[in-house]
This record gives C-alpha cells, structure tokens and sequence, in this order.
C-alpha cells in the first residue's frame, strides 16, 4: 500500500484477497487517518458519492488540519492525502474519481518547485511513467496550492530558494507542462523573490484561516465551489 489515503462522504467496496469484499464508508467507517490506497485501486468499486469535489493535500500536517476542522464534512470533499509525491495507485484512483464520479480534482501543495512537479505528475504524468500518463494523469486537475504572489499578498513566513531550488524553477520554465501564462508568472515571481513557503506557513494567519477563508476563496475563484 502506498500510505496515501481518502477520507470524505464516499463508500466504496474494496475487494480483499482471499476474504471476499467488504463496503467502507470514507468518513464514518474509518479513523481520523482515513482509507488508505491500496496497490490496486482499479480493485475497488465506488457505491456512493457526496462528493462536490477532491482535494488532494500534498502534506499530512495540512491534511491533518483540515479534517480536524471538519473541511471533508462543511464542504462535501474527499481529501486525498498525496504523501509527498503520489504514486502510481494515487494518482491511478484520483483519476477514477474524476472520470467515474465526474467531480472537480484540486491539488495542495507547498510553494516551491518540488511541490510544483507533485501537481504536474497528478495532472501530465511523471517523465518516467510518461507511456501510463492515459491511465494516471488527470490534465483537468487545477492547481490550488501556496503562490509565490501568496508569499506576499498574506506575508507568509518563508525561506530563501537555493541553488537546487532556482535551478528546478529555471528547468520548469523549459518544461513544457509549465509553459502556460499562470506558470511563467508565478515562477518568474518566485525567482524575483527568491523565496519558497509551506503550507504550514498559512497558520500565521490563524490556525482556521486555511479552512475558513484561504481555500474557499481560492476554490471559488476556480469555481470548483
């Protein structure tokens, strides 16, 4: 298994080797750690969905902050912790979902370069599965994760880029997943800048301001609320 996992109002039944199937509610059935992925997701059925739309968080702190705050139950989302960067089931069963249950994929990451790769292998594909992107990549996906115009707008706690950080950023600018008028600006911003921030870096505003103001806004902005 991957480690990554859903919690929200999904039901799905997930077959089990040698013990037949059993139906798990993603909210009610499961702990606060929710469902984890298995290594065959294309195993699993989806029964019932109440899901507006799925939010994928790249980090378990954020993940951890908002279904503490209850953001699966307020707003009908599936949360899918990424860990880091997805795997091939994650990124396989995120694109089900939006396939299958028709509904919104946004992606939440950190604000740096690493992280931007982590939305590009959800939405492209990864170079080195480049032959599975038909079966893995969601190109739909929208990228609601930490901006470098954030940094600045909301003064976010940051840190200096360095040498690998400028050198991935410069390297993207080429890449053409990222050769788009969004991308090119906020790199270009984030090497003007020179910084990098986390999701964490958020709570600076509040601990409920990601929940109750940050990620509403921009959703809606998206019009995935």
């Amino acid at each position: 298994e991957s480690g990554a996992s859903l919690i929200g109002p999904l039901k799905l039944r997930e077959e089990t080797r040698g013990r037949g199937s059993r139906d798990i509610h993603c909210q009610t059935d499961v702990g606060e750690s929710g469902y984890t992925i298995p290594n065959k997701p294309d195993t699993i059925e989806f029964l019932e969905s109440n899901i507006d739309f799925v939010l994928a968080v790249e980090t378990g702190g954020m993940r951890d902050r908002l279904v503490e705050n209850g953001f699966d139950e307020d707003y009908n989302c599936l949360i899918v912790h990424l860990k880091g960067q997805p795997s091939r089931s994650t990124r396989r069963i995120t694109k089900r979902l939006h396939d299958e249950l028709d509904v919104p994929i946004a992606i939440f990451t950190d604000c740096d370069p690493w992280s931007y790769r982590i939305y590009g292998s959800v939405a492209y594909g990864s170079i080195k599965s480049a032959h599975l992107s038909e079966y893995l990549a969601t190109p739909e996906a929208k990228y609601v994760g930490i901006r470098p115009q954030d940094i600045q707008e909301y003064d976010l706690p940051a840190d200096p880029l360095s040498d690998s950080d400028v050198n991935a950023l410069e390297s993207e600018l080429e890449d053409p997943r990222y050769q788009t008028a969004f991308w090119e600006e906020q790199i270009g911003l984030q090497l003007d800048i020179g910084k990098k921030s986390e999701q964490q870096a958020l709570a600076s505003r509040g601990l409920d301001f990601v929940t109750d103001t940050y990620l509403p806004d921009r959703l809606g902005e998206m019009d995935v609320l």
